[in-house]
């Protein structure tokens, strides 16, 4: 019994080396610092203090680590072709690194794209009064930019002497055509009466003052101008006793009942707008209010440097709050139906393929290989890889990947060296 007893001994010394190192092992590492090596088995990592754990010898001089015993048995399953480990990360060991954890669910995704953009006047709602004859400003009734006008409003009066002449034979021609005692007597005057009004309405008179001059005989010798619409004046480049000639610009008025919007879109965006899309703006002038904008005209052509291009919104502004040259943000939210998700956090790129870490209970973690859709704010798409309600890991990813290689659970998803990286 003796002589057994130091056989087998001598054995167990053989095999275990003078370290007292088991064949099998290689080295002893730490999970967290793999650089850590060392010959002992009772070693602790001098960085962090945790128990080091062994690296088993593989067959042509490789080396694979091997889970310690507080951190479990290794188990293999299959999931997308690919041979997946379990390994065990202790649920203390989990609160101290701050692991969290994610549930995949079910949600309705929303894509919403961002742009900043510039308000100007709507042109079709501007207007310039030219003179279109000779004469003297006899008035200024708009003094400044910036007036609110009301539609109808006088604007300013010209006194015109060719204004004044042709107001007194557009009143002789009524004289004439009323004393006129036959219809053939009429005609001539009529024609001549036309052409009259035509020639008054190109000198901006309007149709009204013209049946009033009709009505009353009378001609003025000031030529006032009303303004077309509610509006805002926007320069007066004339002053009052000044003369003017025809082609001379008065004063210009700006309707911001209605304004637009030119924002900029990246070209990869540009599929996603279309003619007719309501869209919000929103201002820092007044903040928690929203403007609601439509899409009327998406330039064609992209600005080569930017690769942009300028989209115009238009927008309703009754109250004119929205002013020219004033910087806006324009959102536009959209439905993207529902799909299954996980946090982006949730997500460990490892240069070819993307990673989530299924929590299997107990400490138990199993890496998963997701093909991922569209990123959707804090939200991946998930297409294949994962079911609904699993738990994945959500934070604190790289510790959890550090001690996932360290336990060789992420070995077989090491690609070929023909395999071509997949973005996310």
């Amino acid at each position: 019994m003796t002589l057994v007893a130091l056989l087998l001994g001598a054995a167990s010394c053989t095999k275990k080396g003078a370290s007292g190192k088991p064949s099998n092992v290689d080295y002893y590492t730490c999970t967290m610092h793999p650089s850590v090596k060392s010959q002992k088995p009772n070693d602790k990592c001098p960085i962090c203090g945790m128990d080091l754990v062994p690296v088993l010898k593989k067959s042509g001089g490789e080396t694979k680590p091997e889970a310690s015993p507080q951190m479990g048995e290794t188990k293999s399953g299959e999931m997308q072709g690919a041979q997946t480990s379990e390994f065990v990360v202790p649920v203390e060991r989990q609160q101290q690194i701050g692991v969290t954890y994610a549930a995949v669910q079910r949600k309705p995704l929303r894509h919403t794209i961002r742009s900043v953009g510039m308000v100007v006047p709507d042109k079709g709602r501007n207007w310039q009064f030219v003179s279109r004859v000779d004469g003297y400003v006899q008035k200024l009734d708009v003094k400044s930019p910036g007036e609110i006008v009301e539609k109808d409003a006088p604007l300013l009066s010209i006194y015109s002497p060719d204004l004044l002449t042709s107001e007194r034979e557009f009143v002789e021609l009524l004289r004439m055509r009323d004393q006129a005692k036959s219809k053939d007597a009429r005609e001539t005057p009529e024609r001549l009466i036309q052409s009259a009004r035509r020639r008054l309405q190109l000198w901006n008179v309007t149709n009204e003052q013209i049946a009033e001059l009709e009505k009353t005989r009378n001609p003025q010798q000031n030529l006032t101008l009303l303004s077309p619409f509610r509006g805002v004046v926007q320069s007066v480049p004339v002053e009052q006793g000044k003369g003017v000639g025809i082609g001379n610009m008065l004063v210009e008025v700006a309707d911001l009942s209605v304004v637009w919007v030119w924002a900029e879109f990246y070209e990869n965006e540009l599929p996603m707008l279309k003619v007719g899309q309501e869209i919000d703006i929103t201002v820092k002038s007044y903040p928690g209010e929203k403007f609601e904008g439509t899409i009327s005209l998406i330039n064609p052509f992209l600005e080569e440097a930017k690769r942009t291009a300028k989209v115009r919104i238009d927008i309703p502004n009754p109250d004119f709050k929205l002013r020219p040259a004033m910087y806006v943000n324009a959102e536009l939210a959209m439905d993207m139906g529902e799909g299954l998700t996980i946090p982006v956090s949730a997500v460990m790129p490892t240069g070819t393929r993307n990673v989530a870490f299924v929590d299997k209970g107990e400490g138990k973690l199993e890496p998963r290989v997701i093909q991922l859709g569209s990123k959707y704010a804090d939200l991946y798409e998930v297409q294949s890889g994962l079911v609904e309600n699993e738990r994945v890991v959500a934070s604190a990813n790289f510790l959890i990947d550090a001690e996932s290689k360290v336990q060789g659970a992420l070995n077989e998803f090491e690609p070929s060296p023909n395999e071509s990286p997949v973005k996310p």
